[in-house]
C-alpha cells in the first residue's frame, strides 16, 4: 500500500483524543447545569431566555451525537490498520486512493463505491 499507515494511525488517535475531551466537556457542562439548575424555568425567565437554552441543549445533543459516531468511525478505521486492511475498499477490494483517506481518513469505500452509495 503506498499510504503511510503510521502517519493516520497518529492522526486518527489524535482526532480520537479530541473528539473524547470535547464529548467530557459536553457532558461535564450538562451535568454542572443539572446540578447548578441554571436552565431550569423560573416566573422571572424570559421566553427568549427559555427557547435559547433549549437550543443550546439540542445543539449540544447534536455535536454529541456526531462525535460518537466519528469515534465509531475512528475506532473501525484503527482496528482495520490493526487487521492490515486499512485503505482497502470494503465493497470492491481495490485501494481507497490517497487523497480520498487524506480527506476521510476514516474512509470504507473508494470513491466509484462512494459515489455509487450516494446515487443507490
Amino acid at each position: 500500500m503506498s499510504v503511510d499507515v503510521d502517519r493516520f494511525r497518529r492522526e486518527l488517535e489524535g482526532e480520537r483524543e479530541r473528539l473524547r475531551a470535547a464529548l467530557e466537556s459536553v457532558n461535564h457542562t450538562e451535568s454542572v447545569i443539572e446540578e447548578s439548575g441554571d436552565l431550569a424555568s423560573g416566573p422571572g425567565d424570559h421566553l427568549a431566555d427559555a427557547a435559547t437554552d433549549t437550543y443550546l441543549r439540542e445543539l449540544d445533543e447534536g455535536l454529541e451525537e456526531n462525535a460518537e459516531h466519528l469515534l465509531t468511525e475512528i475506532e473501525g478505521a484503527l482496528q482495520r490498520i490493526d487487521d492490515g486492511t486499512y485503505g482497502t475498499c470494503v465493497v470492491c477490494g481495490r485501494e481507497i486512493d490517497a487523497e480520498r483517506l487524506e480527506a476521510v481518513p476514516y474512509a470504507t469505500l473508494c470513491i466509484d463505491d462512494k459515489r455509487a452509495q450516494e446515487r443507490g
